[in-house]
């Protein structure tokens, strides 16, 4: 794993660096390969030159190099001054704001990146002083692999984009991974939800991005070994406590997500005519973002204390990871996207807790009932038999009302946690849709009842494609009872989630289905502290 940080760190005494004027650069080779002799070797660098600012400063300047390739330096920093208290701060703004700023842009959306204004120093400043070299360096090194992205994939010729691929980004895969980036939860609560939207939609189109190439085998060899096994794991989530709110989101590539079963199980991305391409092509650049937002509250009695909570929001949004729209013939295409067709939501104690005496449930299993309506018509014959005598028949009418919503709740325990479970069904037939594996299509090329699903009085899903659950939508608490004797305490609640997402077809003519899955967990504080105390 590559330590630029503690490199970028610990500048050379001027003595090391030499007299001369310029003072030589000195560079960290973040990729190289060697093809038969040294005159063959290519690489990315980062090379660090003192330069003088105003007032006869001594500065650091850093530009990235492509050494055996033609091209000169594309990329070259602010002068980091190294009388400030943090000299290398304005080098950390400047690859996270370039960085934020070539985010993908979202349609219609209310917060375009112009009107985002320019990071603050001060958190990323406090960010810096309060971990360690060793901690920090790994945020540092997915803030530079993301950026080098941008640079090597969209401004640099296409020989060194594929260099970055296989030799940079193929064996520090697992800076991508983000169990090894601990700053990186530290970092999302800092900088606001607008900010975070950005970075983490930008961390999503690179992974997107490396995922279809490693799945098309486009000659970068090494890319396919390191993404076994951790394919499942590109993604981020990170919960958080605070006024009397349990936040848990979540943030996961689509075509990151394990996929359950499709239509078409020999391929996860394959190309069959220019419109199943664009098709695959456009629902592998989704990624959802999920907010799973639980509200508690404490009640302290004689003998026992009280936790309750009960689920305030839960929003999930399937984000395109695309730019401007190419023409009109394509939209249908680029519009289609994955919903949510199972959620399911647990909170409670951590694993093997002794503290808590009972669990208790605010929902009852339903039985749905059906209205029977049932008509009898009864005729008979009157007198006896004859051409003339009239004569009836006997005829029965049954109907039948059953009443369905889209979506069915229930509730459920596993050990001392509480499980909160969502089921998106057809509301025609009372299938789960996230478990029906094909369908056939009539002559009109409609598919039971989802086709046009963001459409309607009746949608089950938002008009921009997402979900929102809400209190009033599922307000059915759930409780445990305490041990006294935990008062004062902060312990540890679990939280977490998993959601199926799905695809039919809404407004094009395609019987490709499939449905993928995610799970999230984490930990979050439950204070245990009495009103005054």
């Amino acid at each position: 794993m590559m330590d630029i940080w503690s490199w970028i760190c610990e500048p050379p005494n001027n003595d090391d660096w030499g007299e001369s004027d310029p003072h030589p650069p000195l560079a960290f080779t973040m990729a190289s390969s060697e093809e038969g002799d040294s005159s063959s070797t290519r690489s990315i660098q980062l090379k660090a030159e003192r330069t003088m600012g105003s007032d006869s400063e001594v500065c650091i300047t850093f530009t990235i190099s492509f050494q055996g390739f033609q091209s000169s330096p594309l990329w070259v920093s602010d002068p980091c001054s190294l009388s400030s208290e943090q000299p290398f701060l304005p080098l950390v703004l400047q690859l996270l704001q370039e960085t934020i700023s070539r985010s993908p842009a979202m349609p219609n959306t209310i917060c375009p990146r112009s009107q985002l204004q320019k990071l603050k120093p001060e958190p990323i400043s406090w960010i810096i002083e309060s971990h360690s070299p060793e901690s920090f360096s790994s945020f540092f090194n997915l803030v530079l692999l993301t950026r080098l992205f941008w640079l090597c994939s969209w401004d640099a010729p296409s020989e060194i984009g594929s260099f970055y691929f296989q030799y940079l980004l193929g064996p520090n895969i697992e800076a991508l991974t983000f169990k090894q980036v601990p700053v990186l939860r530290t970092f999302l609560v800092s900088i606001g939800v607008d900010t975070e939207l950005c970075f983490m939609r930008t961390l999503g189109y690179m992974l997107t991005k490396w995922i279809i190439l490693s799945e098309l085998s486009v000659g970068l060899k090494t890319l396919i070994t390191p993404l076994k096994g951790q394919q499942q794991h590109l993604g981020f989530s990170y919960a958080t406590e605070a006024h009397g709110f349990w936040t848990l989101k979540g943030y996961a590539p689509v075509n990151a997500m394990k996929l359950l079963h499709s239509s078409d199980q020999k391929s996860q991305f394959p190309a069959t005519g220019a419109k199943g391409s664009l098709l695959r092509y456009a629902l592998a650049h989704q990624q959802l973002e999920a907010v799973i937002q639980l509200e508690y509250t404490i009640g302290f009695h004689d003998g026992y204390i009280q936790v309750n909570a009960r689920v305030d929001n839960l929003r999930f949004h399937v984000a395109r990871l695309g730019f401007s729209k190419k023409n009109d013939e394509m939209d249908d295409f680029l519009n289609e996207k994955h919903f949510p067709s199972r959620i399911r939501v647990w909170v409670g104690p951590e694993v093997g807790s002794t503290y808590v005496s009972g669990l208790t449930l605010g929902r009852s299993t339903n039985n749905g009932e059906n209205e029977v309506e049932t008509q009898r018509i009864l005729k008979g014959r009157f007198g006896k038999y004859s051409k003339d005598s009239s004569h009836v028949k006997a005829r029965a009418r049954v109907s039948m009302k059953n009443k369905m919503k889209n979506w069915r709740w229930d509730q459920d325990a596993e050990g001392n946690a509480a499980v909160f479970d969502a089921v998106l069904c057809d509301n025609v037939t009372g299938h789960e849709i996230a478990t029906w594996k094909s369908f056939d299509q009539n002559s009109n090329g409609s598919s039971h009842g989802f086709q046009h699903r963001y459409y309607g009085a009746n949608r089950p899903f938002t008009k921009a494609g997402g979900l929102v659950f809400a209190g009033d939508d599922y307000g059915e608490g759930v409780g445990w009872r305490l041990n006294r004797d935990m008062e004062g305490s902060v312990l540890k609640w679990r939280i977490g989630g998993e959601v199926w997402l799905s695809y039919w077809p809404n407004n094009v003519r395609s019987s490709y289905v499939e449905t993928r899955c995610v799970e999230w967990c984490d930990e979050v504080d439950l204070p245990l502290i009495p009103p005054g105390k």
